[in-house]
């Protein structure tokens, strides 16, 4: 039992140290141990005969479909123009290029800029001068078209099954003139792109931007200029590099990359290692034709999706996901980009005639309640981890203790004090098991002194002290697995809800998704853990017993890079038990021993 628990401990361990190894190496611009070599591709040139990078494919072969698009106006035969939009909520960059949605700030959402320790430290003796300036709140920048980052939103028209190109992501379009700001007393702004005449097509590109709303509404008018029918297909698409981009830490890990959501209510995360492994050839993988359903890009806090349901109608539509190597246009160097979309079918368009195609797309905060009312299903793109299940209704109960007490700090340790008093009489089993172990402690330890060159008989008297002391080793052990999944739970609840980001606790703590910037609460959760650690019986093995010391600085080094937060959440957790152990400790008479 006792060699069993001891290679188990130092399993943990090693495996908490390269953990820890690989995060500080990720976190200083290093490759993952565990991830994919990052990918530098060059640009693939469209010569004669085949497409540009990063129009998708139709459903008729590659071949044909390549020739098709190979006549769509070349990009630099224009000057191409960008446009700034700004909302009460949205500050969004336009390009006349496709009519492509390639920047997207969210002006109530910050990201917080903090002084390292050792700035702080410099700052406080004065070693160094003051530059507040410098880490005031910037906003978040979602889409965005840089010299450090690709992520767009395209779309665009593709033949239906081969022939000549049509106004794409490519074609650069003109800018009709209007307003550009959002003024008082208006409710929605509009802006307007017009292709030249493609082949026989023009597509208009409307985007009308609405008050207090983060959801673009995109009107597409096709109109058919030629003598001939046209059958057309519509893309929508998600265009974006592998960097995150969010500024996260590298100490926790959330999804980011491509999300599919069909007909069947299945939910689908593409990450960017399995399109990578792709052959270079290979077409956009199409999914199953489906008649409802949306694609995204997700990201720690925040979404992009496309959106075209309606209530009362169904719309087929084919989803892709791939990958491409483009031309970054603010840098003219390459980029390799991962796609996610979906393709509509048009019908025939008779000669002369105009049809329509309205769709939406969402740009923001993961907000449960509010995307969840956008499409069936959008709320899955909030990352809640394996515990889903159990995430989901903490997060209410989070809610409604927000809505009571107006702070979410205070409504964290609510939580928890809440999920300590559902599991009272558990952890106090646990408790009373481990200080009935701390009791016999100084028996164990005589008899492994006296019987150490006799390890079986050793082992045997260790047995008969347990029965007769009526006492289970691993009694303290089984309550408390039984309720991880919930405090796991409830550390994806706090890790994924954007409602954290910006959100003041006390004093210092401005923002419970940042670290905390005086170390405070890690420091304080490292007490917690070392008392913890006293209150705890000791073990017999005396390297066991060392290693129990060693192991709760260990694992504080991570939370000094949690949010702010999380670090509440564990403090608060540690404490009520902290209490709840010295209690049970005093009343058996073994605190202190």
């Amino acid at each position: 039992m006792t060699d069993m628990r001891r290679t188990l401990l130092w399993v943990v361990f090693s495996m908490s140290l390269v953990l820890i190894w690989d995060a500080w190496s990720r976190h200083n611009g290093q490759p993952s141990l565990f991830g994919p070599q990052p990918v530098t591709a060059p640009v693939a040139a469209a010569g004669p005969g085949s497409a540009p990078a990063g129009v998708p494919a139709t459903t008729g072969s590659a071949t044909t479909t390549a020739a098709a698009i190979a006549t769509a106006p070349a990009a630099s035969a224009v000057v191409s123009e960008r446009v700034d939009i700004q909302t009460d909520l949205v500050k969004a960059t336009l390009d006349s290029k496709g009519g492509t949605l390639v920047r997207v700030e969210l002006l109530t959402q910050h990201e917080q800029l903090q002084k390292d320790l050792w700035q702080m430290v410099q700052e406080l003796v004065g070693l160094a001068p003051r530059h507040d300036e410098q880490f005031q709140k910037k906003n978040v920048v979602v889409l965005d078209e840089s010299a450090h980052r690709l992520y767009v939103a395209q779309s665009g028209l593709i033949p239906a099954a081969g022939g000549s190109g049509l106004p794409n992501h490519l074609t650069v379009m003109s800018l009709v003139p209007g307003e550009r700001t959002l003024k008082d007393g208006s409710n929605e702004l509009q802006v307007r792109f017009e292709s030249p005449v493609v082949n026989g097509v023009k597509l208009v590109k409307t985007y009308t931007f609405k008050r207090g709303d983060y959801v673009i509404a995109v009107h597409n008018e096709i109109t058919n200029a030629s003598g001939a029918p046209v059958n057309a297909r519509l893309y929508l698409q998600l265009v974006r590099d592998g960097n995150d981009g969010t500024g996260g830490s590298s100490f926790y890990s959330t999804f980011t990359g491509p999300a599919i959501y069909d007909e069947t209510k299945h939910f689908t995360k593409v990450d960017f290692k399995s399109i990578e492994k792709r052959g270079p050839k290979e077409a956009p993988d199409h999914v199953t034709t489906a008649e409802t359903g949306w694609v995204a890009m997700v990201q720690h806090y925040f979404t992009s999706a496309w959106l075209i349901d309606k209530a009362d109608t169904k719309q087929p539509r084919e989803y892709f996901t791939g990958k491409a190597d483009v031309t970054n246009d603010v840098t003219g160097g390459p980029a390799h980009v991962y796609q996610v979309g979906m393709t509509v079918p048009l019908g025939d368009i008779a000669p002369n005639a105009t049809k329509t195609f309205d769709a939406q797309l969402f740009v923001g905060p993961q907000e449960e309640h509010k995307i969840a009312a956008l499409a069936p299903g959008l709320e899955l793109v909030k990352d809640y981890g394996y515990f889903k299940v159990l995430s989901e209704p903490l997060f209410w109960v989070l809610t409604q203790l927000h809505k009571l007490i107006g702070n979410w700090g205070w409504s964290i340790i609510a939580l928890v004090v809440l999920l300590k008093i559902a599991f009272y009489w558990l952890n106090a089993s646990a408790y009373r098991s481990m200080a009935k172990m701390k009791a016999i402690n100084p028996k164990v330890m005589e008899l492994r002194e006296r019987l150490k060159d006799k390890p079986q008989q050793m082992q045997q008297e260790m047995m008969r002290i347990y029965r007769e002391e009526k006492v289970n080793p691993i009694g303290g052990c089984l309550p408390i697995i039984a309720q991880m999944p919930f405090f796991i739970a409830l550390y994806w609840v706090l890790l994924s809800t954007v409602e954290m980001r910006n959100a003041p606790w006390i004093g210092w703590i401005t923002d419970l998704s940042a670290k905390d910037p005086y170390f405070i609460l890690p420091l304080l959760m490292t007490a917690s853990s070392l008392l913890q650690t006293w209150l705890n019986p000791t073990p017999p093995d005396p390297v066991q017993a060392k290693m129990m010391w060693i192991m709760p600085l260990v694992f504080s080094v991570m939370f000094f890079f949690f949010p702010a937060g999380l670090v509440l959440y564990w403090l608060t957790n540690n404490i009520l038990s902290i209490a709840q152990q010295w209690l049970i400790n005093k009343q058996l008479g073994v605190l202190g021993k």
